[in-house]
């Protein structure tokens, strides 16, 4: 894929989900963000339910939604989205107390900072990125 254009290659992520309560609620309450409703754009499949993170297409990254859509079940993509936070280790230490799990403790990754690994109350490997 050919990127003349300043910007990066993703554009957007969706993160499937089968109980959007339980995964809304942890998001939510691990990043300390509000997820907006978005209406759904496909005419074609109304039960697709979609709620975004906050975003500016404006600023670095990409963003992007939970999406839950009858037949396509969460935690079997090979996909792996890193959020980026401030210190990982703070975002983190509310996985568990959200109903995530911890599959690597925050770590470093060299000169690039640091990561944690854990997995969302759907069963979604998520990673957490931070240069402290």
């Amino acid at each position: 894929m050919e990127n003349n254009q300043k910007t990066n290659v993703v554009g957007w992520f969706e993160i499937y989900v089968e109980n959007m309560n339980r995964a809304k609620r942890f998001y939510e309450s691990v990043f300390r963000v509000e997820l907006e409703k978005l209406e759904n754009p496909v005419a074609f499949e109304p039960e697709i339910e979609m709620w975004s993170f906050p975003g500016d297409m404006e600023v670095y990254g990409a963003y992007g939604a939970l999406v839950k859509k009858p037949g396509f079940s969460s935690g079997r993509n090979s996909v792996l989205i890193y959020f980026a936070c401030e210190d990982c280790a703070e975002e983190e230490s509310r996985i568990k107390e959200f109903g995530g799990k911890i599959e690597k403790p925050k770590f470093s990754i060299g000169e690039y900072g640091f990561i944690s690994l854990a997995y969302d109350t759907e069963s979604n490997l998520i990673g957490l990125h931070s240069l402290k």
